[in-house]
């Protein structure tokens, strides 16, 4: 085998992964395993997707090696291949957010105009974490809750946050997270609790970079 034949061959495989991600649905599957465990029913459901494309975009995935699944019963359970895929992710969207000028506009107009103060880095909170000076708040499903959330996080979905202001102290300061650093559940969470006037900010990034930094994670029974 001569070096460039060597080569041309190594560089089709590693296409591979560029191809499994090249499809915006498979971006968004990654980022809902990147909670946890799933089954293609559940992830359909929370992409909008019909079961049976659900199932074609998971095998695409599975096929690069960055999904692998396993069958209970009747039904099939998909997770992240390996920890780096959410770096993987991580990457994609920094290089989109500094080379690709309608992601930039987008995260700027729909996301960032809806947050008046920095998000906190993950340092920070956990030090004021450890300290006692701050509620955290969880604002995705109950399930990915369950899959691992951080150290003594209130998990109060979005759904029900209206409904559930009384459950939150109001002399801290809340902070609030989600999926990722493109999930609209923090944001929306951020600004209904400082319209009832708490004092509340969101993480930055979300849970999946948080355990990616090998931070304290806690799971629920």
């Amino acid at each position: 085998m001569s070096s460039d034949f060597f080569k041309q061959a190594l560089f089709d495989h590693l296409a591979r992964i560029g191809k499994a991600v090249g499809q915006g649905h498979r971006l968004a599957l990654l980022e809902y395993l990147a909670q946890g465990e799933r089954t293609v029913e559940s992830l359909a459901q929370i992409s909008g997707l019909s079961v049976a494309n659900a199932s074609k975009h998971l095998q695409q995935l599975r096929h690069a090696g960055l999904v692998t699944a396993r069958k209970e019963g009747l039904y099939v359970h998909y997770t992240l291949g390996d920890p780096a895929v959410v770096t993987l992710l991580q990457v994609i969207r920094g290089i989109a957010e500094r080379r690709l000028g309608e992601v930039d506009a987008l995260v700027q107009t729909y996301l960032l105009t809806r947050d008046g103060m920095e998000p906190i880095p993950r340092g920070e909170l956990l030090e004021r974490m450890r300290a006692g000076t701050v509620t955290v708040l969880d604002v995705r499903p109950p399930e990915e809750y369950a899959a691992g959330h951080l150290p003594k996080a209130f998990n109060i979905p979005l759904r029900e946050l209206e409904r559930r202001f009384h459950e939150l102290p109001q002399e801290r300061e809340v902070v609030a997270y989600c999926r990722g650093a493109y999930c609209v559940l923090s944001f929306e969470a951020v600004a209904r609790l400082r319209e009832k006037g708490f004092d509340a900010r969101r993480l930055e990034e979300g849970f999946p970079e948080w355990r990616q930094d090998d931070l304290p994670v806690e799971q629920s029974e």
